[in-house]
């Protein structure tokens, strides 16, 4: 094996590495990170190498202490469950470890591996979403299936009594039984979610987000700012587009009436988009997904709708259906994606995970 072919091995391992891998000079600038720690810190390569460890990263006394020793006296040193400032505000759940790399001739550097302990936790509150979902949605189809099939014989019951009644006011009352089960039946519609699979093309999701951000705009008037902060290395991914901007739509009319409906003081919409690397949906792991994120700052979801949110008939608007989030993780799902929610007073956020790799014919049914 030549050289050129071993360092090319070396860079694949560590970029495909699971393990997050920081490489910092003597005076703790970075000079590498793999794509694991890029997407651990939110950052990419091309901003953070050059650039010294943030003060905030290991804000503790002793780690600083302990980095300088390991720098002068070659001593390794590991925290478990330790927690890491990978940006101001933002803490992670990890174990890291810090040795030194010295070669002959030149300054010793430090070598970091981060491992993030929330990934499992993560992994499996995923899994369990995405088998709740097939659960709750393979109910509701039966029971809007069942609803549908008395529906037609009571319309069409109710027209030919129309027709036979000898009063033409007693019309009235047809017409309320036939317009109900109108209604009904398209609530049976509703609740079956999408009847057809996604039509995959390559879609820019930035063209997409744009579209939606002018449709709202236009909608609200401006009376709620709607930001952007876009990666624009982001290539096109394999989308249904009519159904992603269905589901955009649905998240970013959400966001702005739960601003609108509260009266909150300045209210703001961010539209985020970034690039996975090496990224797990439930159980399955993905070279590069991309993540949309819908973030507003208004009053935050309750407490107690928190764990039923992507449910069927469960809503925190008074005059809400509550399909619009079930549907749309349904959408999602057939993408091979899934759609997340954090949320705190102040700041909501809605997370769209779709993969970039091309989708297979089998991938448009629900994992």
């Amino acid at each position: 094996m030549t050289l050129v072919s071993e360092k090319s091995l070396h860079q694949r391992l560590l970029d495909n590495l699971r393990t997050a891998v920081l490489l910092l000079d003597g005076s703790l600038v970075v000079r590498y990170l793999n794509p694991a720690a890029e997407v651990l810190l939110a950052t990419s390569a091309s901003r953070c190498v050059g650039q010294a460890l943030p003060e905030y990263f290991f804000a503790d006394e002793d780690v600083r202490g302990a980095l300088d020793k390991c720098i002068r006296k070659a001593h390794p040193f590991t925290r478990r469950e330790a927690l890491l400032h990978v940006s101001p505000g933002n803490e992670v759940a990890v174990d890291y470890s810090v040795s030194q790399l010295n070669d002959p001739g030149q300054e010793p550097t430090l070598l970091v591996e981060i491992q993030p302990l929330d990934r499992l936790l993560r992994i499996t509150r995923e899994e369990a979403l995405i088998h709740a979902q097939q659960a709750t949605r393979a109910l509701v189809r039966g029971v809007a299936h069942e609803i549908k099939n008395p529906l037609g014989g009571i319309r069409g019951a109710a027209q030919l009594l129309e027709r036979a009644l000898p009063d033409p006011e007693l019309a009235e009352y047809t017409k309320v039984i036939i317009h109900e089960a109108d209604r009904l039946r398209n609530l049976a519609d509703r609740m079956l979610g999408p009847r057809k699979l996604p039509n995959y093309t390559d879609e820019n999701v930035h063209e997409s987000l744009e579209h939606v951000r002018q449709l709202m705009l236009a909608e609200l008037h401006h009376a709620v700012a709607i930001d952007r902060d876009y990666d624009p290395s982001l290539p096109e991914i394999p989308a249904d587009r009519d159904q992603l901007i269905q589901v955009l739509l649905n998240l970013v009319r959400n966001a702005a009436q739960a601003l609108t409906e509260q009266k909150v003081e300045a209210p703001r919409i961010a539209l985020r988009t970034r690039a996975l690397r090496q990224f797990t949906i439930g159980m399955h792991r993905h070279r590069l997904v991309a993540r949309i994120d819908i973030e507003d700052n208004g009053p935050g979801i309750p407490e107690e709708l928190k764990e039923t949110l992507f449910y069927p008939m469960v809503s925190g608007r008074a005059n809400g259906s509550g399909l619009g989030l079930s549907i749309a993780q349904a959408i999602i799902s057939q993408h091979r994606g899934l759609i997340e929610c954090e949320s705190v007073p102040g700041k909501t956020v809605f997370s769209l995970l779709l993969p970039m790799e091309p989708a297979s014919p089998s991938d448009g049914e629900s994992h």
